[in-house]
């Protein structure tokens, strides 16, 4: 059997965190360790887990023979533990907002932060394979992108790279994800009476994500509005986009727009005409789900885009990313235990 890389995971009591320990324990190529950044009690772990715990300390880590580092952690605790996992000669994979945006202006007006490591921002790599995976290969630190525009950006960079819309018409992006999406921290808005039978709107035009959306796709901000609702449901991202082509255009040809793109793509699957997809069919995989319709009079063009906030939109993309760093296989650990 082929030695496998041991990676560890900062912050493994989270939802993602979970999430990633889930995956990474029957992965071909990595062993996972959790690494402890704060007290961490046997009753925050599930019942009978046995994997190695370790204190998160760099000679712990290098004793163990770490190669690779996720942070599932909040901003701040990452923008701490990045340089310290990098000086130590570890790879990194973020997945938190902490290394996904270009410039400390952006932090501070997005995050309301000031960033405490800017000199890393430049070589962060955004860590969305299906358009930057041989840049995410040679890289030493990963920012994994976030839930909501991982799904906005794979349904609407093709269409923006190859002028099929009409800028002037504006994007409007309809995005409704399940509570696990805001983390495991309690708080009045996920709480259970809040939640069920409800649907509610949040940060409304001043979502944290956009920035995201923006570098990704290049769309201007005056082009884009984006609205987050919260879905009584436990996991997935829904997003339906509205959006107008430059010329009259069909199904097919808008079709042939995506698989020039995708066909080769593991992790996205196009849907045939008159098929849409939905938060189920995407639940507990990697995948990301689009489909569309066409009106060809009004040049009118519906996506809709699913994902799992907790794997392709946060663990299983990193998990995605890791497979790259590690020159194995991309699906390794993701693909062969997805339902179809």
């Amino acid at each position: 059997m082929a030695k496998r890389t041991r990676v560890g995971i900062v912050g493994f009591t989270g939802y993602s965190g979970a999430e990633l320990l889930r995956i990474l324990k029957t992965h071909p190529g990595a062993e996972p360790v959790l690494l402890e950044h704060r007290p961490v009690a046997d009753s925050e772990l599930p019942v009978g887990e046995d994997t190695p715990r370790i204190p998160f300390e760099m000679e712990a880590l290098a004793g163990e023979g770490v190669e690779i580092v996720f942070l599932a952690t909040s901003l701040d605790v990452a923008m701490e533990a990045t340089p310290k996992v990098l000086e130590a000669g570890m790879r990194c994979i973020d997945l938190s907002a902490a290394f996904r945006l270009r410039t400390t202006a952006n932090y501070q007006r997005w995050y309301k932060v000031e960033h405490s490591c800017p000199e890393l921002l430049g070589e962060a790599a955004y860590g969305l394979p299906e358009f930057f995976r041989e840049v995410v290969k040679i890289s030493r630190l990963v920012a994994n992108p976030g839930c909501y525009p991982t799904a906005v950006n794979l349904a609407l960079r093709p269409l923006i790279v190859e002028a099929v819309l009409d800028r002037s018409a504006g994007v409007i992006c309809d995005a409704k994800s399940g509570v696990s999406g805001a983390g495991r921290s309690p708080s009045l808005k996920t709480h259970f009476c809040e939640v069920t039978e409800n649907l509610s709107a949040y940060s409304v035009l001043n979502h944290r994500h956009v920035p995201e959306i923006l570098h990704t796709t290049d769309v201007d901000e005056y082009e884009l509005s984006f609205t987050a609702q919260l879905l009584p449901i436990h996991r997935g991202i829904l997003e339906t986009i509205y959006v107008r082509a430059a010329e009259q255009i069909e199904w097919k040809e808008l079709r042939a727009t995506y698989d020039k793109y995708y066909a080769d793509e593991p992790f996205v699957r196009i849907y045939p005409e008159g098929r849409l997809p939905d938060i189920r069919s995407v639940r507990d995989t990697n995948f990301c789900d689009i489909g569309f319709q066409v009106h060809p009079e009004s040049r009118r063009v519906v996506i809709v885009a699913a994902i799992d906030n907790l794997v392709k939109g946060a663990a299983g993309q990193a998990v995605q990313n890791m497979n790259l760093l590690l020159g194995c296989g991309e699906t390794d650990g993701l693909l062969d235990e997805a339902p179809q």
